[in-house]
């Protein structure tokens, strides 16, 4: 039982430093203030080549479950007409890292619905209230495995209120996991500003606001791998960069 207090206690007390220090660390920055003269940033991704087919998911394990979703397969390779949604596209520069920026007022949803996860990937802001709602008649588990930021492993039953929780530290991209129904995955990716984007259903993205500069810019996407690609965008530009994946050449 000591063993036990004791190490909640060291978890918490590191939690503690974490969030103080973060905090810190952002406070110091200066507020970046939008110029007028922002660029945007548009584009696709796409696949070419055999895309492997989606597994079926075993839901027997819950009656509830299976009731819900009758024909669960994965979401790692999902592809609409060789256009790749799911895909986790962001910008990154030491300029960006210098600043603080606003924090949105409104707050994100992570839900469990039809015993899958919902959004799939999805994109938070550092400090951001992020919710978890369980929407299935069933009990479900929250469970993300940050390498930087603290862990946290929370149990909603049916019909429990909605649970906020925040990340502190710049993180791409968290598994979550759902140690109930070990099929549910999802990714969240936290940023420190808000110049990211997840592909949409027909692989489409856009990145609004974007200070004019060099940066990188990261493609993630699950099954696929990882691009990147150094752009440089100049004041009041619309650039758009298109992107593909060939699942024969995926890179980690």
């Amino acid at each position: 039982m000591r063993r036990i207090v004791g190490g909640f206690l060291v978890m918490l007390l590191l939690s503690t430093y974490v969030v103080a220090q973060s905090s810190n660390e952002i406070s110091e920055k200066p507020l970046y203030r939008p110029a007028g003269n922002e660029a945007t940033l548009v584009g696709s991704i796409s696949v070419e080549g055999a895309v492997p087919m989606r597994k079926r998911i075993d839901m027997s394990a819950d009656p509830v479950c299976l009731d819900l979703n009758r024909k669960p397969e994965t979401e790692d390779v999902i592809v609409n007409d060789n256009r790749v949604p799911n895909a986790f596209i962001y910008l990154k520069s030491d300029v960006l890292q210098s600043f603080r920026f606003e924090l949105p007022v409104a707050e994100l949803t992570l839900q469990h619905i039809n015993c899958m996860y919902s959004p799939h990937v999805l994109g938070v802001r550092a400090g951001q209230t992020l919710r978890i709602v369980n929407a299935d008649p069933t009990h479900h588990n929250t469970h993300p495995t940050p390498k930087y930021n603290p862990e946290w492993n929370v149990s909603q039953p049916q019909g429990a209120d909605a649970l906020p929780k925040t990340f502190l530290r710049d993180e791409v991209l968290i598994p979550v996991k759902d140690n109930a129904h070990p099929w549910e995955r999802a990714f969240i990716a936290v940023l420190s500003h808000p110049f990211f984007a997840v592909s949409d259903d027909f692989g489409r993205f856009e990145i609004r606001g974007v200070p004019p500069g060099t940066y990188k810019l990261f493609i993630w996407h699950e099954g696929f791998g990882t691009q990147q690609l150094e752009v440089t965008l100049v004041p009041n530009e619309i650039r758009s960069a298109d992107f593909t994946f060939d699942p024969a050449k995926r890179q980690p």
